[in-house]
């Protein structure tokens, strides 16, 4: 009896730690919750970027300021008027860390000078091999530091949004989709295989 009360500590000990290196946010939107694991140990300066935003509440009523059914829905730097925030210091690209642009994968969006991410990211809805580093056009690709673990139906929802053009730009939502909050969660979901 006492091994498997060690063995089964032991077991709840180390998926602790495997958490603890996968810390989990969740977005609260206006058209439901996403969960997004990040990846740390693949991506430690991407995640602790999108995490430094997340605790300051940075996030807090931004929007989707970019949806392309069959491509990728894009946020982090926008209030509902397309009013721009001011962001951190950018930070160096780490497109080259094994993780690709796959179907519901986190990546910073940056301009492009490889090394320009801020506070955007975007989420694929198809899977994008030509945003894998490097890029097609020789370009450094785009970073990937997470994947969406929860609410790919909300996912699929805003990549549906009837969009317009707005001034400089392109793809906006017509009725926005806000994000009302960002949290780290303190207790971890599984995600569902």
């Amino acid at each position: 009896m006492h091994q498997k009360l060690m063995t089964a500590l032991v077991g709840l000990t180390l998926s602790g730690a495997v958490l603890a290196a996968t810390p989990q946010v969740e977005l609260k939107t206006t058209m439901g919750d996403i969960v997004l694991e990040l990846d740390h140990d693949k991506a430690p300066k991407s995640v602790d970027n999108f995490l430094a935003y997340v605790k300051s509440g940075y996030y807090k009523n931004t929007i989707f300021h970019r949806v392309i059914d069959g491509f990728m829905i894009q946020g982090g730097g926008y209030d509902e008027k397309l009013k721009g925030k001011p962001t951190n210091k950018a930070i160096p690209l780490e497109a080259s860390n094994g993780l690709h642009n796959v179907k519901y994968s986190l990546a910073m969006a940056r301009m492009g000078d490889p090394n320009s991410a801020t506070s955007q990211w975007f989420i694929n809805v198809e899977d994008n091999a030509g945003l894998d580093a490097p890029g097609p056009d020789g370009s450094g690709g785009y970073a990937v530091f997470g994947k969406v673990i929860k609410g790919q139906e909300t996912v699929d929802k805003i990549k549906a949004v009837l969009v317009d053009d707005k001034g400089m730009f392109q793809n906006v939502p017509v009725v926005p989709v806000v994000v009302k909050s960002a949290t780290i969660l303190k207790t971890p979901i599984q995600p569902k295989q």
